[in-house]
């Protein structure tokens, strides 16, 4: 009886410090807010995932939502009861809804010397930059629009997919080019592209996935995108139209939420970011345009260059924006 009692406790004594070793041991999880491409087989994600956890000592699980304007969505609707770290998949065009909302902290990275473009903001991390474009199969389109007045007039009836401004970031990008070229006309040309539209998808990937399947003659995504075609399937088919007016620039970006319970550890991930080799995923699976100086896979090199490139002030975008969402809706309803 004597050994019996005494055992007892000591097991319970063994049991509650292996269970507090093990409590204390647990590696840290960084939360991810992003979009669905960027976690997908063939997006930057994983690889990314994979080398900052191998230096960090944390567990980094990446949730998506969608497209950039739904993360947007989604951490307005949860506020304080959010469980995301960091927001990834913003851009430049949704960047003082974010603030006004008041989601993020400033990120404390000091701006890199060798950026591409210049372009920096102290909430908000650069990490990536592109141009809208439609894409096209050459193989079916011999005769491809030179310019957005072109592809809106369609005199070909050429089939068009593009994405919903108010769930998708291309979608949004897409009705800032439209006003940048048409300005108090923009309504017309809505009216002109609404009678060639396909559908208007949720994000991006839908809108790919039923332009490969045939279901559309151009599809709205990145000047860059072809770049995808040549590097995985050796493929030259699919090319961007380069228009004469020039291509709406987005430049995605990275914040560290105020909700967050690991602000260092998402700090680190922002600074991860920017070092060189997930510079160059940026380039390979993102198929963008790295933000700071990185040397491009040869397949950049045999893609059409944008050689002018549009895009409203940040401020003037979030005071016009409703309006033209309105515009946009009201317009393509009729």
């Amino acid at each position: 009886m004597f050994f019996k009692n005494v055992l007892l406790p000591l097991g319970l004594f063994v049991l509650f410090v292996v269970n507090n070793a093990n409590a204390t041991s647990e590696k840290p999880t960084l939360t991810v807010y992003s979009y669905n491409s960027f976690i997908s087989e063939w997006g930057p994600g994983q690889a990314i995932e994979k080398g900052f956890e191998a230096q960090c000592d944390c567990q980094l699980e990446i949730v998506t939502l969608g497209d950039g304007v739904s993360v947007l969505n989604r951490m307005r609707l949860e506020g304080d009861k959010t469980n995301a770290d960091v927001i990834l998949g913003l851009d430049n065009n949704l960047l003082e809804q974010a603030k006004k909302a008041n989601i993020v902290v400033p990120h404390q990275i000091s701006k890199p010397d060798n950026l591409n473009i210049d372009w920096w903001d102290s909430d908000f991390m650069p990490y990536n930059f592109g141009y809208f474009a439609f894409i096209y199969d050459q193989q079916k389109i011999t005769n491809p629009p030179h310019s957005m007045h072109e592809l809106v007039d369609n005199k070909d009836n050429w089939r068009i997919i593009y994405q919903d401004p108010r769930t998708s970031t291309p979608g949004l990008g897409l009705l800032f080019w439209i006003k940048s070229i048409y300005g108090d006309d923009a309504a017309s040309a809505w009216k002109k592209i609404a009678k060639n539209t396909v559908t208007v998808t949720k994000g991006w990937s839908e809108a790919y996935g039923l332009f490969l399947k045939g279901e559309a003659d151009f599809v709205l995504s990145y000047s860059t995108s072809p770049v995808a075609h040549i590097m995985n399937n050796n493929e030259h088919r699919y090319v961007a139209a380069i228009f004469d007016e020039g291509h709406y620039r987005q430049v995605e970006v990275v914040g560290i939420t105020k909700y967050s319970q690991h602000p260092e550890l998402a700090r680190a991930f922002l600074q991860y970011l920017l070092t060189p080799d997930v510079q160059r995923q940026f380039a390979e699976k993102n198929i963008m345009y790295p933000i700071v100086n990185t040397p491009l896979p040869e397949a950049f090199e045999q893609i059409k260059p944008v050689n002018k490139a549009l895009e409203f002030d940040a401020k003037q975008v979030e005071l016009k924006q409703k309006a033209w969402v309105r515009e946009w809706k009201s317009t393509i309803s009729q």
